[in-house]
């Protein structure tokens, strides 16, 4: 007991220590993504709007995981109109992306720093009869807090790496006690789930990836139309959702090894890097068109810089071959899911441990191929790209894989249910 109390009162004196670097993270993100500089009295507990009927409450911290949740909320929305819906995030893009999917449908604030005042404001002033943390939002003070509310906590679409699982363990008084705290654990996998009970949860359920269910955006199929046409008729290899160092290494390949005739679109994953891939370009000498410029790409231009966010499915609807970026450097692969439930053929690079069994799965299908770095990259791009009947084969692949996978938003509402009927 006491040990636990000093690693918590520990926990909340290295928070109070570091607010000036929080504070100074926020003006410096801000610079380059303004959103950080609105709302931000509610990342430490105030808010305006107060709740009219009993609050149903997820948390997700940014673009990946709003998305995710999109399913399981439609659920509960259906399930309790007698509830309302908050949704909080983290990340100025992830509430970007919850205002264009839910505006008007639910509450949209940013979830306080996890200092004690602050979120006791936040749950005060919010009383939710629910809590759904999703993926591995694990923040120690919210969970303690919550428990002394009586705001039951599900922890869904939870997953948790090898290496998140040490960094865990590195402090296991906390988490032992906050995951012991959680009413509930949904988690992606039967790997994720016996991590997740040996640093302490308790009733863990395996329910699968939410991210299975996500249904493609509306407007996807008339923007990857827009796409298309300003792409022109050259095949499209795209680097989605690519992460610092990715692009280099992906130039330095096609340097080598040059895709005759096609074009190469690169998103990079956060907002903040368009600028920096743009200088990239700028500096490697290499002609490029953003999408924010509304034009047509010239025959004689071989690179379109994606700098837009929430337009994703687009993007691969658009695309002929995609690979996934976060996989090429260790930084554990972005969601490929989503490029295989468009029915578009995958390259997925050797860092894949935040999706390691879909990963696994989608190469074992034929949905996907693991590929050792840019080059091999590059290599089975142009190979695909001149096989039209390997292409089809990979896309139905992808549909199969993923239509064989869903069903968890089901599962985990049914969890969600049970709680709320406690």
């Amino acid at each position: 007991m006491i040990r636990r109390v000093v690693w918590e009162r520990g926990y909340t004196l290295v928070l109070w220590l570091a607010l000036p670097l929080v504070l100074a993270r926020l003006y410096w993100r801000a610079r380059s993504e303004p959103g950080y500089a609105r709302h931000i009295a509610e990342r430490f507990g105030k808010y305006r709007a107060r709740p009219r009927k009993p609050v149903i409450w997820v948390h997700a911290v940014s673009v990946g995981e709003v998305r995710a949740a999109q399913p399981l909320i439609r659920l509960l929305a259906g399930r309790h109109p007698e509830c309302e819906i908050l949704i909080t995030q983290m990340t100025a893009a992830g509430r970007e992306t919850a205002q264009r999917l839910f505006a008007g449908q639910a509450t949209l604030v940013y979830l306080p720093y996890d200092y004690p005042f602050a979120v006791k404001r936040f749950l005060a002033h919010f009383r939710p009869c629910l809590g759904v943390l999703m993926e591995t939002e694990i923040w120690f003070n919210l969970v303690r807090a919550c428990a002394r509310f009586g705001v039951p906590l599900l922890l869904a679409n939870a997953r948790l790496s090898e290496k998140s699982a040490r960094g865990y363990a590195s402090v296991a008084p906390l988490t032992r006690e906050a995951l012991g705290r959680l009413s509930g654990v949904a988690a992606q996998t039967e790997a994720d789930a016996q991590r997740l009970a040996r640093l302490g949860a308790r009733a863990v359920e395996v329910t699968g990836n939410l991210k299975f269910d996500v249904a493609q955006a509306a407007q996807a199929p008339v923007l990857a139309a827009q796409f298309r046409h300003r792409y022109g008729t050259r095949p499209v290899l795209l680097a989605a959702s690519t992460r610092e160092g990715e692009e280099a290494l992906l130039l330095d390949a096609l340097a080598a090894q040059p895709l005759a005739g096609a074009l190469l679109v690169i998103v990079p994953r956060h907002p903040q890097r368009f600028a920096q891939v743009a200088r990239l370009l700028e500096q490697r000498g290499i002609a490029f068109v953003r999408r924010s410029d509304e034009a047509p790409v010239p025959a004689g231009c071989g690179v379109a810089l994606g700098d837009s966010l929430g337009e994703m499915s687009a993007y691969y609807a658009a695309c002929d071959v995609a690979l996934i970026g976060g996989s090429l450097l260790p930084y554990g692969a972005q969601n490929l899911i989503e490029a295989c439930a468009a029915g578009v053929p995958v390259l997925i690079g050797p860092s894949t441990y935040n999706f390691a069994l879909a990963a696994a799965q989608a190469v074992q299908s034929g949905a996907a191929c693991a590929v050792a770095s840019a080059a091999h990259a590059v290599g089975e791009a142009q190979r695909l790209l001149g096989d039209e009947a390997a292409r089809k084969a990979m896309s139905a692949a992808g549909l199969a894989f993923c239509a064989a996978h869903r069903g968890a938003s089901e599962r985990t509402a049914a969890i969600c249910d049970r709680l709320l009927a406690t």
